[in-house]
């Protein structure tokens, strides 16, 4: 959201007067201006097709309106400040040989045209310092998917803004026919991400010999990757199959080997020799990403064939870990990599156990209390043995390991979360964080006593767990991922946990709600007696991106995508996927600023915040596909005078982990929105993840958001969030942090697990979009209604927990609780807390409401289920809906 604009008063001035401009200087530029026709073999190809931008000056000024073939009537407006882009997707590699820019008065004295075949790396085809306005009329060689106008310097004091973008060219390879007489890949360097057996190698599928093969591991995802040398024209790409074939996959390419596009999707592969011609794409390195194998064994390939077409190829870019940069304001790219700045902590094997201990019990003994204070911290701990430690994690801590799988970093001793703080209870011990290490617990039973927002992920336990303090006290969900733990878990007091793709030795305990996804060892479907939900596999997951560190320094680890997944990724050899250095991050601090944080992602950097509190008072734009955004130690992003601080395009493989979202004292319209309104796009093959995003309204402060979290891309997997309106700490009252919703999902598609939503005034999920599905939700419904009147629509007592809408057709759910305390008035009787559509295809498993004292909820999903009673405090189920 842009938040300098005039008055409006002011601005339809300056709009008056700013056409009156536009028109003399349209007239003046008309006779100065050279316009050259289009050659007639090419066309306009841009209008209507899908465009972005690295920002709007307000809603009425959309990217698209400057290609929806309106030259007078509808423009693109950007924020006051450089640079500015916008670009458009056309949708498939293009010869380009004109641009018109129709500018208003508000137009760009320097700015390039950029071509690029990714939206990643980009090509300028023009570039001026003395743009004139007006019509101006661009002939241009290049070629590219998507084109873009980058500009730099602006010839008034407001933005960047065009009535009208068109491209001009035609599609097909430049240069002609596809060259299916050579195989491009052919001897040149190939690797994958796993081999069955020595005998059958990557290279062994370009090595021209039809008796040789690779073959993979037995399992999925998996890839074939072949370096071309240099970035070509992709037409073409023949793939001769082992009987062990693909039965779905994806054939994609880069121009830097980090950021991948697909150029083909094949779902249903019938194996044999299988031609897929007709493609259009570039890149450097090809690859085929197989998803789903046609047989038990792994993907097996004799030959892999690439055929290339135009008149030549580009030179290759840099092999180098640092992309290339697009212009800045001031000539100079901004910097990857960097230190990670004064809180986050390193410890090196070589320590003494004393030197580290004293480190960890420092920090533990600031932030055991310290629920909302400004302090966060990250402990990493260099690949090695560690021995004597407990670790005792408080507020805004995270700890990991940076080896590259678990085993790496060995902790002889313990990782310890309790409550002695709060007098043994655990239900207020939010907000940190456990990944990628190993534990050997002293007494054999490691202790792990927490509430919402504290993520156990790539935990590798030798022992057993237990969930709650040393006399049980209270506790109140949780969440563990891509773990093992070799002995029993107890959860004790947990009134819910959700366990998803880990390994187990066994689990022994239950109150309300015990959720399980892919969980190998998990306890046997049960509910409601026991409360256990199990499900034996996960149907599309993908792992948090987590940092990690090798010789070259600090990198990136982007597991891969997996389908109906169950157990660790990391359990028999490395998690598959893709390593980034850091120096394809810039390295953020508090204190930066939004322009800078768009300037990164526009030249191709990926963001990584270090811990601390960031104030941002207008939009971080997340606009390029597969851009990680990955946050250490609780790194917390305000939303300052009513901002939306970050928004994703409608772009595919972004990823979002470890922040959290601090709504401001200006109400916001959103704390994080992914996707902009009316998003499109298919992004199955490479889905949108939000992993470990918390966003909190209030409890820091007096806080107004409208909704925390909406969901607009299609695809997108939701894995760990808590949205909390917040029911304690500064600010907390029903008039003090208003919100409507802590999650609205418009895309289709989306999946969701460990979800946590509570407090909030209105609806607290709104789910309008088909083929969703939830596997765990966790709710409080707000605690401090004044009055039933109050909070009542439509004739209704309350909001529903959780609402499909009426026009949805599709949706699934399991195991899901949803909770009443009404201190302020407990006569309330909210009417269900679940409220869903009478459509067969509209599924609820195993979902329950308790009243925890004060106020009841009358039936649990529409008009069924028993009523949750002040009196007892006892789950009312219902097993199956409809």
């Amino acid at each position: 959201m842009h938040t300098a604009a005039p008055p409006t008063a002011s601005r339809r001035r300056r709009n008056l007067v700013f056409a009156a401009i536009a028109t003399v200087v349209v007239l003046a530029t008309y006779a100065v201006t050279t316009t050259l026709t289009a050659s007639a073999a090419d066309t306009l190809i841009s209008q209507g097709k899908p465009a972005t931008a690295s920002s709007t000056e307000n809603a009425g000024t959309p990217a698209s309106a400057a290609f929806d073939g309106n030259t007078t009537g509808t423009r693109w407006a950007s924020a006051f400040s450089d640079p500015q882009w916008i670009q458009v997707d056309l949708g498939q590699t293009a010869t380009i040989s004109q641009v018109k820019l129709f500018w208003e008065a508000a137009y760009a004295k320097s700015y390039q045209i950029q071509t690029s075949p990714d939206g990643n790396t980009w090509t300028n085809v023009y570039s001026t310092t003395t743009g004139a306005g007006g019509t101006e009329t661009l002939n241009v060689t290049g070629s590219g998917r998507y084109v873009r106008m980058y500009g730099t310097a602006r010839a008034t004091a407001y933005g960047y803004s065009l009535w009208e973008f068109q491209v001009y060219g035609s599609f097909g390879a430049p240069g002609g026919q596809c060259n299916t007489a050579s195989n491009a890949a052919q001897g040149k360097t190939a690797d994958a991400s796993s081999t069955e057996n020595a005998a059958s190698p990557a290279s062994a599928a370009v090595d021209g010999n039809t008796g040789t093969r690779w073959s993979s591991a037995f399992s999925d995802p998996q890839w074939l990757r072949v370096d071309l040398g240099s970035v070509q024209s992709i037409c073409q790409v023949t793939i001769n199959w082992e009987a062990a074939y693909g039965k779905d996959f994806q054939i994609q390419t880069s121009t830097d080997n980090v950021n991948w596009t697909t150029i083909k999707t094949v779902t249903g592969g019938t194996g044999g020799i299988q031609v897929l011609s007709g493609l259009s794409g570039s890149g450097r390195w090809i690859r085929l990403y197989g998803t789903a194998r046609a047989t038990a064994y792994g993907y097996s390939i004799w030959e892999f064939i690439v055929n290339t077409g135009g008149s030549g190829t580009t030179s290759s870019p840099s092999a180098s870990a640092s992309p290339s940069a697009s212009p800045s304001t001031s000539g100079n790219p901004l910097p990857g990599g960097g230190d990670l700045g004064p809180n986050v902590i390193v410890f090196d094997p070589s320590q003494s156990s004393a030197t580290i201990q004293a480190k960890l019990d420092q920090v533990f003994t600031q932030q055991e209390k310290n629920q909302f204070g400004n302090e966060r911290y990250q402990f990493l701990f260099k690949p090695g043995s560690y021995s004597g430690l407990n670790a005792q994690i408080g507020f805004y801590t995270s700890i990991n390991g940076l080896g590259q799988n678990p085993q790496d970093v060995k902790i002889n001793g313990d990782i310890t979360v309790d409550a002695g703080w709060f007098a043994g209870n655990a239900t207020q011990n939010f907000w940190r964080s456990a990944e990628n290490l190993s534990i050997y617990p002293v007494s054999g039973v490691d202790r792990w006593a927490v509430a919402q927002a504290a993520p156990f992920r790539r935990i590798d336990v030798h022992g057993g767990m237990t969930l709650a303090s040393p006399d049980c006290g209270w506790a109140s969900g949780g969440y563990i991922a891509d773990s093992r733990v070799s002995g029993n878990i107890n959860p004790c007091s947990q009134q819910q946990w959700f366990t998803r793709d880990s390994t187990i030795g066994s689990w022994n305990g239950s109150v309300w709600n015990m959720v399980f996804s892919g969980v190998q060892g998990a306890p046997a479907q049960s509910f409601p007696t026991p409360p256990y939900t199990t499900l034996p596999t996960s149907p599309v997951t993908q792992e948090k991106p987590y940092l990690y560190a090798d010789a070259g320094g600090y990198r990136v680890f982007v597991p891969s995508l997996r389908t109906n997944s169950s157990g660790a990724t990391w359990i028999n050899g490395n998690t598959p996927g893709t390593s980034l250095s850091i120096n394809n991050f810039y390295v953020a601090k508090p204190g930066v600023t939004a322009a800078t944080l768009n300037q990164a992602v526009a030249q191709g950097l990926n963001l990584l915040f270090t811990p601390g509190v960031y104030h941002l008072n207008s939009t971080v734009n997340i606009n390029r596909a597969n851009t990680v955004v990955l946050g250490l130690g609780y790194a917390t992003i305000v939303a300052d005078n009513g901002a939306l601080p970050m928004a994703v395009g409608d772009v595919d493989g972004v990823k979002i982990a470890g922040l959290l979202f601090d709504a401001g004292t200006t109400n916001s319209p959103v704390l994080l929105q992914v996707g902009p309104n009316g998003a499109t796009g298919n992004h199955a093959g490479a889905p949108n993840l939000i992993s470990d995003v918390f966003l909190r309204v209030g409890g820091a402060g007096a806080a107004k958001v409208t909704t925390a979290l909406v969901v607009n891309n299609n695809n997108t997997i939701i894995d760990h969030i808590w949205a909390w309106r917040a029911d304690h700490g500064a600010g907390a009252g029903w008039t003090s942090n208003p919100s409507d919703t802590g999650l609205i999902v418009n895309g289709q598609n989306v999946t969701a697990y460990g979800l946590f939503v509570e407090h909030f005034q209105k609806y607290n999920v709104i789910w309008n979009g088909n083929g969703g599905k939830t596997i765990f939700f966790q709710n409080e419904l707000p605690y401090d209604p004044p009055s039933a009147a109050a909070w009542s629509h439509d004739g209704i007592t309350g909001y529903a927990a959780y609402k499909v809408a009426n026009n949805v057709t599709s949706h699934e759910a399991w195991g899901m609780g949803s909770y009443c305390v009404f201190n302020d008035d407990p006569s309330i009787a909210a009417y269900h807390a679940y409220e869903v559509p009478n459509n067969p295809n509209v599924k609820f498993h195993n979902i329950l409401t308790v009243s925890l004292g004060k106020g009841s909820i009358t039936h649990v999903i529409n008009d069924t289920g028993a009523a949750a009673q002040a009196s007892n405090v006892s789950p009312s189920n219902v097993v199956n809906y409809p």
